[in-house]
């Protein structure tokens, strides 16, 4: 039975998991004005199934201040080629924030996804993952 192995590279204070976002919080958020937030990267969780015909795939976490709180974001991804990650689930992003409609409506999760990953995709997340894979150490089977 395959091993399954996690790596995780992040800074030493960033011990977040993706779904402990969900506790922050909730950080209001008008969907059409432009992000007020600077992200900054938590950590990135590479897992392996020990399966070498599945490719790596794993968690990113970013989290940034407003003047109204922390908010966070992570989302799964997985690695699709050679140097080249896609997010897993588009739909899927797990965050604190809530995003509000022109009049002031919460969005529901398919409405917020188009506004979150605009965001997501003006993160160097792509980077980051990459540079956590090509630190890993090797994976061991058992």
């Amino acid at each position: 039975m395959p091993q399954t192995a996690c790596h995780i590279t992040e800074a030493p204070s960033a011990l977040v998991s993706p779904w402990s976002l969900r506790a922050w919080p909730p950080l209001l958020w008008q969907a059409r004005e432009p992000a007020r937030v600077r992200f900054h990267h938590l950590g990135t969780r590479i897992t392996f199934s020990g399966d070498p015909l599945e490719p790596p795939a794993g968690q990113t976490i970013w989290a940034g201040s407003a003047a109204e709180g922390e908010c966070g974001m992570a989302w799964d991804w997985v690695l699709v080629a050679r140097g080249v990650v896609a997010m897993a689930d588009p739909m899927c992003v797990i965050t604190n924030l809530r995003l509000l409609g022109d009049e002031g409506e919460v969005l529901t999760a398919q409405q917020s996804a188009r506004f979150l990953n605009e965001i997501v995709r003006a993160l160097p997340w792509q980077h980051e993952v990459r540079r956590a894979l090509e630190s890993r150490p090797p994976p061991t089977l058992m």
